[in-house]
């Protein structure tokens, strides 16, 4: 589908308006030429009594510039008085200049967003630039489970965000197919494989997978084999088992993720990287750079093991690159380490990507540092380093009645994603998982994320939206619409107060693209559901504030137009979340 990216914003045009006044002030010789204006911010001040606009400029240049932030900010104040947009122009503490917008400038823009449709807020930001976004990526032995799902969905609504910010975003799914984990697997598969001929197989032994999910693999394979490999040695089946058990595994799993709405486009299996050769190229070209070395790694610290003895192995220079140490890629054995194959991954991955981003658990903090100096190193050869962030997420804990709910029957030992979907439903989940900060610990009771309760912020977003809808049906019924040109000037001080809010969403999509937080728009949109239901309840008690106003049509008019508008932009932010946006509930 082809997007089109809506005219300037109001935070956008006016940052160009600054740009243009710091122009003037250079030809006028009052500022000198060549200044980096990279920190140049225009955002809402933080007390909207302050003004509409507040923007840093004379802050940032004054100092390079050689003046005094205040001095500097007057000499700009004169610039941008010209604007016939501006009503006023104030100086601030040491040098921030906070404007005021005539109301007019704010009735364009919310008519920006009528015009815009689902497209307002899409930015120009990425364009020409394509991320890979990794995320997910739970080892094949199973289905998914709470314990991942934060991530998923982290992952795949900052895959969503960064592409409605005019990044090309591929979103990758690393299949670890390649470890030990995967031979108990087959193992695990080849007792109910053992189970579905009739044997009795007792206990699953300890170390092996017991859930019954893994059932149907062993009866596929017997209907299919018989007793060939009942009683073979391992080495006859076990790769065989392998292979059937990986892939079937896959399917459950996005089968699963199906459930949050998650899709992935490139699926990277570590076995066929592995077979392909990659982590020896990617030794190979950090050996011919000088990055990779034969040395000893040096004694653990404390206590000497006394099986412990110095090998010499194939080291990565991380400590070039800001870690700690430097780290082996094989073993002594001559097998890849797990950072030599995520190294070769992180190489193969940059090869069609311009950033990397990898949502990883919280568990896997203590690696960032190596496969951040990986792909430092491999991606910065011939000038800067590609960008490269982990986002770490932490664990999800699921109370029932304030206690921890007991592992799924089916799985045995954890409980699934699915069976919490099937519970709550995909919205509560996806919605529920952005509502804190990835890196903070979290909750997840099934009483509270489903309460109708202002404290439930999922209900509360999607609530207002609701609230929206039934109002635009209530209109409707009586045959009032708020037309393509209402007269919005006969809106007033509170409704212009909504607009200025509704009006940050381009501005709080770019910055959340940037800083690669999703959660920032979760948040924005619950700000905008309380904006919007303090202002409905000024109604309940003033029939005047309502939407719908008795014996007035054109004024009526304008506010659905504006309750329109506001649902739009709910609308929008939910859609990158992935939330549908409820029309009644």
């Amino acid at each position: 589908m082809t997007h089109t990216v809506p005219n300037l914003t109001l935070f956008a045009e006016f940052a160009g308006v600054i740009d243009c006044a710091l122009d003037a002030l250079v030809a006028g010789g009052a500022l000198p030429a060549g200044l980096a204006r990279g920190g140049v911010t225009t955002e809402p001040p933080r007390d909207p009594a302050h003004g509409d606009l507040s923007t840093n400029a004379a802050m940032v240049l004054a100092k390079p510039a050689g003046t005094n932030p205040r001095a500097l900010a007057a000499l700009l104040i004169d610039e941008l008085r010209k604007d016939a947009r501006v009503i006023s122009a104030e100086i601030a503490g040491p040098g921030f200049i906070n404007l005021r917008l005539t109301p007019e400038t704010w009735l364009g823009e919310l008519r920006l967003i009528a015009q815009a449709g689902d497209d307002y807020g899409r930015s120009a930001l990425g364009q020409g630039s394509t991320v890979n976004v990794e995320y997910v990526s739970a080892n094949p032995t199973g289905p998914m489970h709470m314990g991942h799902c934060r991530g998923a969905v982290v992952g795949d609504a900052l895959a969503t965000l960064l592409g409605f910010a005019g990044h090309t975003v591929i979103r990758e799914y690393y299949i670890n197919d390649a470890g030990g984990q995967v031979d108990v697997l087959a193992r695990s598969v080849h007792i109910r494989y053992r189970e579905a001929l009739g044997e009795a197989v007792g206990d699953i032994p300890e170390g092996l997978y017991p859930g019954d999910y893994l059932v149907p693999i062993g009866q596929e394979l017997a209907a299919e084999y018989g007793d060939r490999y009942a009683a073979a040695p391992e080495g006859e089946w076990l790769a065989l088992f392998r292979t059937r058990a990986v892939a079937a595994m896959m399917v459950m799993i996005r089968a699963d993720l199906a459930l949050l709405g998650i899709h992935h486009d490139v699926f990277s299996s570590e076995a066929v990287l592995q077979a392909s050769g990659k982590p020896a190229a990617a030794e190979a070209w950090l050996r011919a750079h000088d990055l990779v070395y034969d040395g000893v790694l040096e004694a653990p610290k404390g206590k000497v093991l006394d099986d412990w003895e110095a090998v010499e192995l194939p080291l990565f220079r991380s400590t070039r690159f800001g870690d700690d140490q430097d780290r082996p890629i094989r073993k002594s054995d001559g097998g890849w380490t797990y950072f030599g194959a995520d190294l070769a991954y992180h190489f193969q991955k940059s090869e069609t990507a311009d950033a990397l981003v990898d949502i990883w658990g919280a568990d896997h903090a203590g690696t960032v540092k190596r496969i951040r100096a990986a792909v430092a190193a491999l991606t910065g050869a011939q000038g800067t380093p590609k960008p490269f962030e982990v986002k770490l997420v932490q664990m999800v804990q699921l109370l029932r009645d304030g206690q921890p709910v007991k592992m799924s029957k089916r799985a045995g030992t954890f409980v699934t994603l699915a069976d919490v979907v099937s519970e709550v439903g995909r919205d509560v989940v996806r919605f529920t998982m952005l509502s804190r900060k990835p890196d903070a610990q979290m909750d997840f009771d099934f009483a509270k994320v489903v309460e109708a309760s202002k404290d439930n912020p999922v209900f509360y977003v999607q609530y207002a939206h609701a609230r929206v809808c039934s109002t635009l049906r209530k209109a409707a019924a009586e045959g009032l619409f708020p037309g393509e040109a209402p007269d919005l000037a006969l809106l007033g001080d509170e409704e212009l107060a909504l607009i200025r809010l509704v009006a940050q969403f381009p501005r709080i999509i770019e910055s959340a693209a940037h800083a690669r937080e999703p959660h920032r728009v979760a948040f924005f949109l619950n700000d905008i559901a309380a904006g919007f239901h303090a202002y409905w309840n000024v109604g309940n008690d003033r029939p005047d504030k309502r939407y719908i106003v008795a014996g007035d049509p054109a004024l009526t008019a304008a506010r659905l137009f504006l309750a329109t508008q506001i649902g739009q932009v709910i609308r929008n932010g939910l859609a990158i979340l992935g939330v549908t946006a409820a029309e009644e509930l």
